[in-house]
């Protein structure tokens, strides 16, 4: 699908979109009977809005009808999506369910070529606009079938989709379309990353994946195996691999986009490919989605390729410990006393809990960087599932003048894309419910706030920098007959880093 952005001469705005040789275009219509300007536009023989009057369409966000031949306008075809209620500006929601309702009406049109004319969106930007529509549509071409013997029935599809803009927002919108493309070609990673089976995306298929990113945007990839993590002294993070034959992997993968002096920002992905919860064996029903325990770190590699592709302007590093949880004689069990990294200790009390053991030597490691930021992305807790439910992922720092700024920096990051976060709480009294008679801290502390005292037990391992956790288990993937990846949060990462590159 190419994408590319169509400048509308203001001067000539009331015949431009008339004029528009295309096989479809795509305009706007209200609830209340009322015309967008583009669909008044095109409707110089009234074949639009007797249509709306006759109720062909509604107008409701989400509602479509294509015409054909309509008199005097140079398309072949014109497709009116609804817009909701008639305002001076689109709201954002009306404008997403538009977008979509576009791509799903395109996606079996017979046509190489489609020009969208943009609604102006209430609080929303020209860059804003074009992002949502680009996703939108890369959202409905996206496949699932590359390991089925027979592939899903084919969409003709759209290849080529001009998004017009008047001239003064030109400049803006084709960087707007650029990094859109990017963070659509990263979230698609993401997404093959996790719903790939977890016999074949192993960590040594990460690794390799690391390698491929690095060789095709001109990155560094590090690949440390069972060795050099035993010459670290990570014994939290080994301690998760000892129920398994599949070796583990510490991806380190550097984008030197930025002066060399200039302190990167840190990305560490957990990642574990699969979670049966070892000793402490999880139920049988619904395993097969711990295949998607390993959405922390696709979520970072998929933001590694979008940053790669911009070529962006800043030092970022992703760090990535990556093996299985699994239950064998040689497991980890309950009881077990580990020693991290960091040297503090770790009573294992259920071995689960395991995300939070690979993450925390980790973080340690990244100190040697000396990061202006380092942020960890884990599908770390069913509690935070059960606090925010699948709109928001959560998002957790410590609470002072330069974590205020980083969570003041992410959150924003998450509403510019849709792909939202909320703050959650962390407080010394929750440390209570980490406390161990054998050990410096237990990886559990409890069902009452698990998902705050996890972001605890990580904040333990952080204090020689500036840090914040996204517990992403409630975004990362969906149940039941949408299952899939999401690629979430590559938006919001990938947003803030090009936030923090301006």
């Amino acid at each position: 699908m190419d994408f590319s952005i169509k400048t509308i001469d203001a001067k000539s705005a009331s015949t431009a979109y008339k004029a528009v040789k295309t096989a479809c275009i795509v305009v706007g219509v209200f609830e209340n009977k009322k015309l967008s300007a583009a669909a008044a536009n095109l409707d110089k023989q009234g074949v639009i809005a007797a249509a709306l009057k006759s109720g062909d369409i509604s107008g409701k966000p989400g509602s479509s009808l294509l015409l054909r031949n309509v008199a005097e306008t140079a398309a072949e075809r014109v497709l009116l999506v609804g817009l909701g209620e008639a305002a001076d500006t689109v709201s954002e929601k009306a404008f997403q369910q538009a977008a979509q309702a576009a791509a799903r009406s395109l996606a079996n049109l017979g046509a190489n070529d489609v020009v969208i004319a943009l609604p102006e969106v209430k609080d929303r930007d020209i860059s804003w606009s074009v992002r949502t529509t680009v996703l939108a549509f890369r959202e409905s071409t996206f496949r699932t079938d590359g390991l089925k013997s027979k592939k899903d029935t084919a969409t003709t599809g759209v290849k080529k989709i001009a998004i017009a803009v008047n001239a003064t927002q030109a400049a803006t919108a084709k960087t707007a379309l650029s990094q859109s493309e990017a963070m659509a070609n990263g979230m698609d990673l993401t997404k093959e990353l996790g719903n790939l089976p977890p016999n074949i995306c192993t960590p040594t298929y990460l690794a390799t994946t690391a390698r491929k990113i690095a060789t095709d945007y001109k990155m560094v990839a590090e690949i440390l195996d069972r060795k050099q993590i035993q010459a670290l002294k990570m014994g939290s993070f080994l301690s998760v691999t000892n129920g398994t034959v599949e070796p583990p992997k510490f991806i380190v993968l550097k984008h030197n986009g930025g002066k060399v002096k200039d302190a990167p920002i840190v990305l560490v992905g957990k990642g574990i490919t699969f979670d049966s919860g070892g000793i402490s064996l999880k139920p049988g029903a619904g395993m097969d989605e711990m295949k998607y325990d390993m959405g922390g770190s696709a979520s970072v590699l998929g933001t590694m390729r979008a940053i790669g592709e911009m070529n962006l302007k800043l030092n970022v590093i992703a760090i990535i410990p990556t093996c299985e949880n699994m239950p064998s004689g040689s497991a980890t069990r309950p009881g077990d006393i580990v020693t991290s990294m960091s040297g503090q200790t770790i009573e294992i009390l259920n071995t689960d809990a395991e995300g939070r053991l690979i993450l925390c030597d980790a973080l340690t490691y990244a100190e040697r960087f000396k990061p202006a930021a380092v942020i960890d992305v884990a599908t770390l807790t069913g509690a935070c599932v059960t606090a925010l439910g699948h709109h928001n992922s959560g998002l957790f720092t410590r609470h002072d003048d330069a974590h205020d700024k980083l969570a003041a920096e992410l959150l924003a990051a998450g509403k510019q894309t849709g792909d939202t976060a909320w703050r959650m709480p962390i407080e010394e009294a929750y440390n209570e419910q980490l406390k161990s008679n054998f050990a410096d801290m237990a990886n559990i502390g409890g069902p009452a706030g698990g998902s705050i005292t996890a972001a605890c037990f990580l904040e333990r391992f952080t204090r020689k920098y500036t840090w914040a956790h996204l517990d992403i288990a409630g975004t990362a993937w969906k149940s039941g007959a949408a299952k899939g990846s999401t690629g979430r949060p590559v938006p919001l990462l990938t947003t803030f880093l090009i936030n923090r590159a301006a």
